[in-house]
């Protein structure tokens, strides 16, 4: 299943290739207090490939807090977030907001709470690896 996804104002788009065809979306709602305050739904599959793409770079803008090792991916013009992107060891792992997907049938999402602010640093990084989509690609 080949995912489109954009922010409102399409500065930000992006594609997602979920293989095979999923039967669910896991769709992560993050508890801390950004992702609450932006409605962001995280989903992600390690072995997808994500191509982003930024029309104008000056309207992005990365935001990054607590420990410093994500990167929100804020559209300064529209202001939705639909991506994040963590570099571990040189390499970028990606995580996609469900809500700024096209033409993905909601039916398919399985809501699940996820609180992740008691992380040590350490666990966050190696579960970011494990799960987070490590074929990420700028286009």
């Amino acid at each position: 299943m080949l995912i489109s996804g954009s922010c409102h104002c399409k500065n930000v788009e992006f594609t997602f290739n979920w293989e095979p065809e999923p039967l669910e979306i896991p769709a992560r709602a993050c508890t801390c207090s950004f992702c609450t305050k932006h409605n962001a739904v995280w989903t992600s599959l390690p072995a997808g490939q994500l191509r982003l793409s930024i029309r104008e770079q000056k309207l992005l803008h990365r935001y990054s807090f607590e420990t410093g090792t994500a990167q929100f991916h804020i559209c300064s013009q529209c202001g939705v977030v639909p991506v994040v992107i963590s570099q571990i060891n040189g390499r970028d792992y990606a995580v996609v907001n469900v809500n700024t997907f096209e033409d993905v049938d909601p039916a398919l999402f399985k809501y699940i709470a996820a609180k992740f602010t008691d992380e040590s640093e350490q666990a966050r990084l190696t579960r970011r690896q494990q799960n987070w989509i490590a074929n990420v690609e700028y286009i």
